[in-house]
């Protein structure tokens, strides 16, 4: 079994052996876990059931984990990203009153066009046409924008008749919020491997007792049901037939696609997997990636995207794609925990969404902020996606900016063909949005 698995997965050539990479593959798995309760969390804001969300994200989870080891051969773990299902429940359901079922038929034909566009190779020429400087500023706004809703769900932001929001009460469930940002901060800071998932447990366990959270009636359970979620994309397919609604599934084909493809080079240069500063095989990580997120939609959840925390993986020594489907196995044996759903509170996985804003907002760094024909459109994005409590908005802020002020410092012709098509795409789209209101 060694001797296969050594051979398959060039273990040997890769100074690695079979206990490193099941090791890596666990670390990676205690580092993300905590996505199998946060996502049904924010997803059930938009009217979704919990229990089918979190069977969803653990299949869709073990399925791209299983197809980037098996497939693409990296150490690289995947699950429905942070960010993205914000803008599913949020933006779209809440912000634009769009069924849950039809966003889902949305995710659905994202993932089509991501399969296509990965398929016929013009991932490049779509990486190429938005600006780097743009493509930080997205992360970082999304970082934000799930921040506050972090902060927000946690008690420690609320609204405020005079100043639209303002600073919480600490008591009651809110303490609960304040003791796991403390833990899970300590924890990142002195760099232990699976700080957020041990933040949320510690928080948990605080929560229960302090009387603030009700014991789980049990620890393991069957897999909840996917009944009301399974399938239901199909069969709102014919919804998709209007501006704000293909303007939801570029959003979704975008943010994804970027957010895959930077974390992909990211985790690939420090595991030392980069030539010549290109990535190999990214064809078939991509692959691997828009495939999982059709089955994604197909089962119930938002997006999937590989998931930066494969780093810790990495960092004890996973090298190949046995790293990845040790990650893969692990959530599916997660499917069998459903019951701590109901510790996981808001306030419980509310200091995951905050640490995960305060890393991707570092992203704000690769910014040029001395330009201001970059530097405008630029913080539009960061700042308008939590301001407006909208992905969408914040893009299209930022996309609708960045045309104009490169026309003013007299390099409009420096910009791409696609940033004007998105120009008036999203003219129209506020045109829309206004109309409706």
């Amino acid at each position: 079994m060694k001797t296969a698995l050594d051979n398959y997965f060039d273990l040997t050539g890769l100074k690695t052996n079979v206990k490193r990479e099941i090791l890596a593959g666990f670390t990676t798995f205690i580092s993300m876990a905590y996505i199998l309760f946060v996502n049904p969390e924010i997803l059930g804001a938009s009217g979704m059931d919990k229990g089918a969300v979190f069977t969803a994200t653990a299949l869709a989870s073990a399925i791209g984990c299983l197809l980037m080891g098996l497939l693409a051969k990296y150490p690289i773990a995947t699950a429905p990203s942070l960010g993205i299902n914000a803008f599913f429940a949020y933006s779209v359901c809440i912000g634009m009153n769009i069924p849950w079922q039809t966003t889902l038929a949305g995710v659905f034909v994202a993932s089509v066009i991501f399969l296509l566009i990965t398929v016929f190779k013009l991932r490049e020429l779509i990486i190429d046409a938005i600006p780097a400087d743009l493509k930080a500023a997205i992360s970082a706004g999304i970082g934000l924008f799930i921040a506050f809703i972090g902060l927000q769900g946690g008690g420690l932001i609320v609204a405020n008749k005079s100043t639209l929001v303002g600073l919480g009460s600490f008591s009651g469930s809110t303490w609960v919020t304040i003791f796991g940002l403390i833990v899970v901060s300590i924890l990142m800071v002195m760099r232990v491997p699976g700080a957020i998932f041990i933040g949320m447990v510690l928080s948990a366990i605080f929560g229960i007792a302090t009387g603030n959270i009700q014991m789980p009636h049990a620890l393991v359970a069957p897999a909840p049901s996917m009944d009301q979620t399974f399938l239901v994309a199909l069969s709102h397919l014919k919804d998709i037939n209007t501006l704000q609604m293909w303007v939801v599934v570029l959003t979704f084909l975008l943010v994804t696609f970027f957010d895959t493809a930077g974390t992909l080079i990211a985790l690939a240069q420090q595991a030392g997997f980069l030539q010549n500063n290109k990535m190999p095989r990214v064809g078939k990580a991509l692959m691997s990636d828009s495939t999982a997120m059709l089955f994604g939609s197909l089962f119930g959840t938002s997006p999937v995207g590989a998931y930066v925390e494969s780093s810790a993986g990495i960092a004890v020594g996973g090298r190949s794609g046995l790293t990845a489907v040790t990650t893969g196995i692990c959530f599916i044996l997660g499917l069998f925990f459903s019951p701590l759903l109901t510790v996981a509170t808001s306030q419980v996985t509310a200091p995951a969404l905050i640490i995960v804003g305060v890393l991707m907002a570092q992203s704000m760094a690769q910014v040029t902020w001395t330009k201001l024909e970059i530097a405008i459109p630029a913080f539009l994005i960061v700042a308008g996606m939590p301001l407006t409590y909208s992905i969408s908005d914040g893009l299209a802020l930022g996309f609708i900016a960045y045309p104009i002020t490169m026309i003013a410092a007299r390099k409009g012709k420096e910009v791409p063909a696609l940033m004007y098509v998105l120009f008036f795409v999203f003219v129209i789209f506020f045109w829309v949005l206004n109309i409706e209101k």
